[in-house]
C-alpha cells in the first residue's frame, strides 16, 4: 500500500539546540508516531522521544554534541520508511512517556528538566525512590518548582557520556505506576536511611576508640589483632575519599596523608591515637555534609497555573482547544479572570492586566490594541482578541524558567582557603616524613610528621562553625541553607533589592488628599471617591476603601455607575453625578485639573500617582496613592552602604518614574535604579556586577525574580514570598523583615573571623609541633596531642557563635 502522508508530510515547527518539533500535515493513523518514537529511542544521541497522536505532533530532545539536526532528520526519514517496509504498522504496546529535556553536565553531575514533576506528585516520588535504589548514584537534589532534577554520582560504572542515557531511562521508568507498597515502604526505609548515614558514621570510630582504650590505658587484654583489625575496617571512609581523589582528580588530598599516618601509626601499636585520629575526621566529614543540606521542595511554575483549554477564533468560529494545540497566529480569546496563555499583540479589546506574576508590580497596568501582552499574566477586567506570537517555553514566563535551568550549579560545601592550603601541604609533608624517615630510621618519628597535618582540625573547626553559626541563624528566624550561602554572605559588596514586595510593602496605600479650595475638606473627597469606588476589585479601589474604613468615614449609597476600564468610575451619589478616576477620565467629561495643579504644585514634583475626584463637573479634589516603602527600608539600606560599603542596586518592573521616587527615599544613585525589568533583565543585571568581579546579594519575593535569585553568589527571599523564590533562595527570611538580613550578614562575618582564628589555633601548634618532630623528634602520641588538641580547642572556638547571642552588622563589623 501507498505510505500516508505523514512519510513526505510532517513539518518542522521549531528547531533548538537539542529540541526539533515536528507536526503531521495529515492526521496519521493510530499508533504511527509512536511506532518511529519507539525506533528513533533506539538512536545513539537521542534523550527522548515524545509523542501527541491528537495533535499530531513529535517531540525529540537530543544532544546535539553528537547528533546534528540533519542527521537526526535523516534518521527520522529511514524510521518513516521502515515502519510502513512491510506494508501496514504494526500495533504496538504503549508505555507512558515522560517529556524531559539534557540540561548540564559536569564530571560527576548531570541536571535534567522534567515538567512532569511540577504537577505529578506521585511521578516525583516514584522517580525518587528508583534513583535512590541506585548504587551509582550518591545525591538528588529533585526541585518540583523548577522542574529539576541534578543528579550527582560516581563515575565508576557509567562514563560521563553513557551516564545521561542511564538515568533517562530511569526517568521513563517512573512513568509506569509498578512501586507497590512493600516496594514504596522499602525505598522510603532508605530514603530515611540516607538521610542519617551522616551521623550513623560515626558509631564505628567511636567504638574502635573505646575499644583502643580499653586495650591501651585501662589495660585490658584485648588482642592487638582484634583492634588493629577494627581500625582498619574504621578507616575505609577515608580511604575510599582518598582513592576516588587519586583516580578522579588525579593528585594526592589529605585523606591520603591521614590514611598514611593511621597505617604508620596502627602498624606501631600506637592504637589510641589512630582510632582518635578517625572520631575526629569523620567527625567533621559529618558535620561538613550536613552543613550542605538544602530544603525540600514545593511545587510551583510560572506556566503551571494557565489553564488547560484556550479560547480561539479560527475561520470566524469561536472554539476552545488544548492549550498544546496553540499556533502561532492563532487569534486567541481571554476573557476576565483568565491567564493570558501566549505572548502576543492585542487585535482588539481593552484590559486590566495583573502582571505581577511576571513583573512583581501589584498595580494593574491597561493594555488596548497593537500593544503587547504576556502568558501568566491575569486579565481582571476586559475581554482581549491576542494575535498569538510565542508559544510554551518560548514565551517571556517559559525563558524565565529556561533561565532558571541554566543557572550555574554551586557546591553546597564551603570552599574556604584553609582547606585548599590544607591540601597543598599534604606533598610537602610527605616529602619530609620520608626525609625524617630517611635520616632516623624511626617509622614512630616519621608518623609523627605525617600526623601533624594541618587536615584534622581545619576539618573539624570550619564546619563547626558553619553549623553553629547556621544554628544560630536559625534562633534569629534566618533559615541559611548551605555553607556556601553563609560563606558569600559574608564576602558581599553588592547586593541588588527587587522594589515591590521588598524595599516596598507590596500594597497599594492612600498617601495624601489635596482639595482644590479650603472650603472642600479631605474628608468630603474621601466620602465621595469611597461612595463610587465600593465593591471594586481594583487595588486603587480596594485602597480607597480600606483608608476610608481607617478614617471612619460613612460609605453613602451608590445610584447608577458606569465603569470604564484604565479609566475610572462614574456613578450617582446623593443625586450629584460623581466622577473618580484618571486626569484622562476626568478632561475627556469636560472638566480641567489647571486650578488643582495651580494649588497644589507639589502634585506633580511628588510625583505619586494620583486619582481625581469631581462632583456636578466641579473638579474637587485627588487622592494620592504609592506602594508605601517597608518601616525598616531606609534603616537597612543606611547601614549596608555606611557599615558594608555594599553598592546597592534596585531592580523594578515598575515605570521609571515611580521606580525614582521610591529611590529618592532610599537614597540611591540614578545609575543603579533599573525599571521596567522583566526577568531575564534582572538576571543580566547579576551577570553585569558578578563580569566586573563583586560578590551580588539578591533580593527578592516574587516569581519574577526567581532568575535573578539563580544568578547570584547569594539569593535571599522572605517566608512569605513565592514557592519559586523561597526554593531558588540560599537565605529565607522568616520573620518577613529586611533586619534580618543585615543580621544574617553580622552572622556570616563573624562566622569569617572565627575561621580565620581558628585557623590559626590550628596552624601555630602544629608548626611547632611539626618542627620538632622534623629536628629533636616526637613520640607520635605527643604529636597527637598537638593535633588533635588544637583540633579540639578550635572546634570549641567554631561553637562560639551559638552562644553570642544576636549580632548586628554595626557590631559585628
Amino acid at each position: 500500500m501507498a505510505a500516508p502522508p505523514l512519510e513526505s508530510g510532517l513539518k518542522v515547527v521549531h528547531a533548538l539546540d537539542g529540541r526539533l518539533r515536528l507536526r503531521a500535515v495529515n492526521n496519521p493513523s493510530g499508533g504511527v508516531l509512536e511506532v518511529i518514537a519507539q525506533q528513533l529511542r533506539q538512536e545513539d544521541g537521542i534523550y527522548a522521544v515524545c509523542t501527541n497522536e491528537v495533535t499530531g505532533s513529535l517531540l525529540i530532545t537530543f544532544e546535539p554534541s553528537q547528533l546534528s539536526q540533519s542527521q537526526l532528520l535523516g534518521q527520522l526519514q529511514q524510521a518513516i520508511k521502515s515502519t510502513y517496509v512491510a506494508g501496514k504498522t504494526q500495533p504496538i504496546k504503549r508505555s507512558p512517556q515522560v517529556a524531559y529535556r539534557f540540561v548540564q553536565a559536569i564530571p560527576g553531575r548531570v541536571r535534567f528538566r522534567i515538567p512532569r514533576i511540577a504537577h505529578d506528585r506521585e511521578y516525583a516520588q516514584r522517580l525518587q525512590m528508583l534513583l535512590a535504589a541506585d548504587n551509582q548514584i550518591i545525591k538528588v537534589r529533585l526541585k518540583s518548582a523548577a522542574s529539576s532534577l541534578v543528579i550527582g554520582y560516581i563515575p565508576t560504572k557509567y562514563s560521563d557520556t553513557k551516564m545521561p542515557l542511564h538515568l533517562a531511562k530511569l526517568i521513563e521508568l517512573a512513568s509506569d505506576e509498578f512501586t507497590s507498597t512493600s516496594s514504596k515502604s522499602v525505598s522510603t526505609q532508605q530514603l530515611t536511611r540516607e538521610q542519617g548515614n551522616s551521623w550513623s558514621r560515626l558509631r564505628l570510630p567511636a567504638l574502635v576508640s573505646v575499644l583502643s582504650l580499653l586495650a591501651g590505658p585501662v589495660g585490658l587484654s584485648i588482642s592487638p589483632v582484634i583492634v588493629g583489625g577494627s581500625i582498619a575496617i574504621a578507616s575505609l571512609p577515608v580511604a575510599r575519599r582518598a582513592l576516588e581523589c587519586i583516580i578522579e582528580e588525579r593528585r594526592l588530598n589529605c585523606d591520603f596523608l591521614d590514611l598514611t599516618a593511621i597505617a604508620i601509626i596502627t602498624a606501631g601499636q600506637h592504637f589510641l591515637t589512630s582510632s582518635s585520629m578517625i572520631t575526629l575526621i569523620e567527625l567533621g566529614e559529618a558535620i561538613r555534609d550536613n552543613t550542605a543540606r538544602s530544603s525540600k521542595n514545593q511545587t510551583l511554575d510560572l506556566l503551571s497555573s494557565l489553564g488547560q483549554f484556550v479560547w480561539v477564533e479560527r475561520e470566524n468560529q469561536k472554539q476552545q482547544i488544548p492549550i498544546e494545540q496553540v499556533q502561532p497566529e492563532d487569534t486567541v480569546i481571554v476573557y476576565p479572570g483568565e491567564q493570558i496563555p501566549v505572548d502576543g499583540h492585542i487585535i482588539k479589546g481593552t484590559a486590566l492586566i495583573d502582571e505581577q506574576k511576571l513583573t512583581g508590580e501589584s498595580m494593574p497596568v491597561v493594555r488596548t490594541k497593537r500593544e503587547a501582552v504576556y502568558a501568566s499574566t491575569l486579565v481582571r477586567e476586559g475581554e482581549l482578541y491576542i494575535l498569538a506570537e510565542r508559544l510554551g517555553a518560548d514565551t517571556r514566563a517559559g525563558r524565565t524558567i529556561q533561565l532558571i535551568e541554566a543557572a550555574p550549579i554551586h557546591d553546597t560545601r564551603i570552599e574556604n582557603y584553609a582547606a585548599k592550603i590544607a591540601d597543598r601541604a599534604v606533598l610537602p609533608t610527605l616529602l619530609l616524613g620520608g626525609a625524617v624517615f630517611a635520616a632516623t630510621r624511626s617509622p614512630a618519628r616519621a608518623a609523627s610528621v605525617l600526623t601533624i597535618d594541618f587536615a584534622t582540625g581545619i576539618r573539624v573547626s570550619v564546619p563547626t562553625t558553619v553549623m553553629a553559626a547556621m544554628i544560630q541563624a536559625a534562633r534569629c528566624g534566618i533559615l541559611i541553607r548551605s555553607g556556601r550561602a553563609l560563606e558569600q554572605l559574608s564576602q558581599v559588596d553588592a547586593i541588588v533589592f527587587d522594589k515591590t514586595g521588598t524595599l516596598t510593602q507590596g500594597n497599594v496605600s492612600i498617601v495624601g488628599i489635596k482639595t482644590t479650595e479650603p472650603t472642600i475638606t479631605p474628608q468630603r473627597v474621601l466620602e465621595l471617591a469611597a461612595a463610587a469606588e465600593q465593591r471594586l476589585t481594583h487595588p486603587v479601589a480596594e485602597a480607597v476603601m480600606r483608608y476610608a474604613k481607617s478614617q471612619e468615614v460613612k460609605i453613602m449609597p451608590r445610584g447608577e455607575w458606569e465603569y470604564q476600564v484604565g479609566f475610572g468610575i462614574r456613578g450617582q451619589i446623593e443625586g450629584q453625578n460623581v466622577l473618580v478616576g484618571s486626569d484622562r477620565f476626568l478632561q475627556q467629561a469636560g472638566i480641567s485639573l489647571e486650578q488643582l495643579d495651580g494649588t497644589h504644585s507639589e502634585l506633580k514634583r511628588e510625583g505619586y500617582p494620583t486619582i481625581y475626584v469631581a462632583s456636578n463637573g466641579q473638579l474637587q479634589g485627588a487622592l494620592q496613592y504609592t506602594d508605601p516603602l517597608r518601616p525598616e527600608s531606609q534603616q537597612v539600606i543606611a547601614q549596608l552602604r555606611t557599615v558594608l560599603g555594599a553598592q546597592i542596586h534596585m531592580l523594578t518592573g515598575d515605570n521609571r518614574q515611580r521606580a525614582n521616587i521610591v529611590a529618592r527615599e532610599l537614597a540611591i544613585e540614578p545609575e543603579c535604579i533599573h525599571a521596567e525589568a522583566f526577568p531575564e533583565h534582572k538576571a543580566e543585571v547579576v551577570r553585569r556586577l558578578r563580569n566586573q568581579g563583586r560578590t551580588v546579594a539578591f533580593i527578592g519575593d516574587g516569581l519574577n525574580d526567581s532568575a535573578g535569585l539563580a544568578y547570584a553568589d547569594v539569593s535571599v527571599s522572605f517566608r512569605d514570598g513565592s514557592e519559586v523564590a523561597r526554593e531558588t533562595a540560599d537565605v529565607v527570611l522568616m520573620k518577613n523583615d529586611l533586619r534580618s538580613l543585615t543580621e544574617a550578614i553580622a552572622i556570616a562575618r563573624y562566622a569569617k573571623e572565627i575561621i580565620a582564628q581558628n585557623t590559626g589555633i590550628v596552624a601555630v601548634p602544629n608548626l611547632s609541633g611539626l618542627a620538632l618532630a622534623a629536628t629533636v623528634g616526637l613520640h607520635p602520641m605527643v604529636a597527637t596531642l598537638f593535633n588533635n588538641g588544637s583540633s579540639v580547642i578550635a572546634g570549641i572556638n567554631g561553637l562560639r557563635p551559638i552562644f553570642s547571642g544576636r549580632r548586628s552588622l554595626v557590631k559585628g563589623k
